[in-house]
């Protein structure tokens, strides 16, 4: 089997903590250059430390904020500009802010999208002409469960999910005889600071305590336990290597057998 990114570039957004981060980890364990972006500077800076290099790789870092795509624009086509190649798009970011759709302002729906969809659409924009020219390219967009089921309390955030969702599989359809491949992975509950700040708040809306939300949520969770974050990393670099060229237009669980629909 084909796992090897060694000579490949990735671009990882979200990449400075949880699932981005899981996700530059793994990459980089195949040999892939990563370069990982977020806003945070600083923990940018620490994440390309600690990515691996024992394949000789050159990882580096990009600052760059989703909700504001026409600096997200600016910055990648300026480094695309030096002749950088991206091979592999990673889009990922936050989820929005919860609640129930009714009561959601109009502005964070607005916000949204720009973070998840319109961003995301440039980005590839961006490096698609680099991937036809080396013959290889994998998109892989972090979105949610939430594309097969709508999880209640997540108004915006299964709105735009769905919206990356059918962008990616319209994509899929269009551009995939040049080698590209666009996939969608789908989070369940899994360790990460986000998964932590929904607990607390669902925890103080019931009354209850937050180990009382997380034994119901694990109940309902086939293997009886919250996912890892390098499991979640590990899908998605598969899907980056070689190995998973036939692999297209699909929406990828990794959430312990939760999702309750095919």
């Amino acid at each position: 089997m084909n796992l090897d990114l060694t000579n490949k570039t990735a671009l990882v957004c979200g990449a400075s903590q949880g699932l981005g981060f899981a996700t530059a980890t793994e990459l980089a364990l195949l040999g892939a250059n990563v370069i990982v972006a977020s806003r945070n500077e600083e923990k940018l800076r620490s994440v390309v430390q600690q990515l691996d290099t024992s394949k000789g790789q050159h990882h580096t870092y990009l600052t760059i904020d989703l909700s504001e795509p026409e600096t997200v624009r600016q910055t990648v086509s300026a480094f695309l500009a030096k002749g950088n190649v991206i091979h592999i798009l990673i889009n990922n970011a936050g989820g929005p802010p919860s609640g129930p759709m009714i009561d959601t302002d109009a502005a964070e729906i607005e916000k949204a999208f720009r973070t998840h969809v319109i961003s995301s659409h440039l980005l590839t924009q961006l490096v698609v002409a680099g991937m036809k020219n080396e013959g290889y390219g994998r998109i892989v967009n972090i979105v949610s469960t939430s594309v097969k089921q709508p999880i209640n309390g997540l108004g915006i955030s299964n709105l735009v999910r769905a919206a990356v969702a059918n962008w990616a599989k319209t994509l899929a359809n269009e551009i995939s005889s040049f080698g590209i491949t666009i996939n969608n992975v789908l989070p369940g509950f899994t360790n990460t600071d986000r998964i932590n700040y929904l607990f607390d708040k669902q925890a103080a809306e019931q009354g209850i305590s937050k180990d009382d939300i997380m034994k119901s949520t694990i109940a309902a969770i086939p293997v009886k336990r919250i996912g890892q974050p390098a499991e979640f990393g590990a899908a998605v670099a598969f899907l980056c290597t070689p190995a998973a060229a036939y692999i297209n237009g699909i929406n990828l669980p990794v959430d312990g057998g939760r999702t309750g629909s095919l």
